[in-house]
């Protein structure tokens, strides 16, 4: 299924990805040979197949089917494919980062379509799978877009650091079977701006392949908190500079932005409140279980001293 290159080139390769700035990536062109790319985007489930709720819960733009192997045909190829020994071996000869692991459940990968009007804000990953704590190492992205341009935006943007005045930019298009590989770690700060598709156009939606791969160790020195996924908000754009009278398209963009800000509070809230009602359940309970020793001990005490019979 992959192109042949990609099998005769491997040293190369992982020369271009330690090298790669602003974190360690490949960009793989072509990916998958000719037929099978064609045979996936052919394949490709309907937006409605998908799971189209976004973090907060809500009906978005996004669509994304997780279970891959479900979608039978070729996608069922690549299942077994990925989860090969000769694939992930390849994969770790190109990273440098052995012992990979092929996640059965595509926990937030799976294929990915996003509609006109979409975008991701800059983040890093969660960095360990829920309930088997790997270590998440690796993101593979295969794109499927027969046809893009620069102009509608979408572009996977892969940044230093976001938050910084000085951050440094690598802007990658997605165009039809190309791939990105890069490490997952907690400074692969990477997002893309919005999609923005003129009114000829609009059937048209990003379409991507996701593959996330994790180890069950990671380098100490790599080793940090456990986070789930971390959003810093779009800057404002440069054209809002003092004495600027506002447009409607500047309206429209200011709400879309306060919009997201909040969203992104609204569920960070409600992530401290649920860990706060667990972490107080879980003090009650020692608390109890405190109170629970002390009076067996304090009982134990007084039946030794005949003041307490037994029953």
């Amino acid at each position: 299924m992959l192109h042949a290159s990609l099998r005769t080139s491997q040293s190369a390769l992982r020369e271009d990805f330690d090298s790669a700035k602003p974190f360690r990536h490949l960009v793989l062109e072509p990916f998958f040979t000719p037929a099978v790319a064609e045979a996936l985007l052919s394949q490709f489930p309907g937006f409605e197949r998908g799971n189209a709720r976004d973090e907060n819960g809500k009906l978005g733009r996004k669509s994304t089917f997780e279970q891959m192997s479900r979608l039978g045909g070729d996608y069922a190829k690549l299942d077994q494919l990925i989860q090969s020994g000769d694939f992930l071996a390849w994969l770790s000869r190109v990273s440098g980062i052995p012992q990979l692991l092929y996640d059965a459940e595509y926990f937030g990968g799976g294929t990915h379509e996003n509609l006109p009007g979409q975008e991701l804000d800059p983040h890093v990953d969660f960095n360990r799978k829920p309930g088997q704590g790997w270590h998440r190492r690796l993101n593979l992205i295969v794109y499927l877009n027969l046809h893009w341009e620069s102009a509608w935006g979408g572009q996977l943007q892969l940044h230093k650091d976001p938050r910084s005045a000085d951050d440094q930019v690598s802007t990658i298009e997605p165009r039809f079977n190309r791939a990105v590989l890069f490490e997952t770690h907690d400074y692969s700060w990477h997002g893309f701006p919005p999609i923005i598709t003129p009114p000829d156009q609009s059937e048209v939606s990003r379409k991507s392949i996701a593959l996330y791969f994790y180890t069950e160790a990671r380098p100490r020195t790599e080793l940090g908190l456990d986070h789930s996924t971390i959003y810093v908000e779009r800057p404002l754009s440069e054209r809002f500079q003092e004495g600027r009278t506002l447009d409607q398209a500047d309206l429209a963009e200011l709400h879309r932005l306060l919009s997201r800000r909040d969203q992104h509070l609204q569920r960070i809230y409600g992530d401290v409140a649920h860990l706060t009602t667990e972490l107080n359940e879980i003090r009650g309970a020692l608390q109890a279980s405190r109170l629970e020793r002390l009076a067996r001990l304090a009982l134990r005490g007084l039946r030794r001293l005949g003041l307490v019979r037994r029953r």
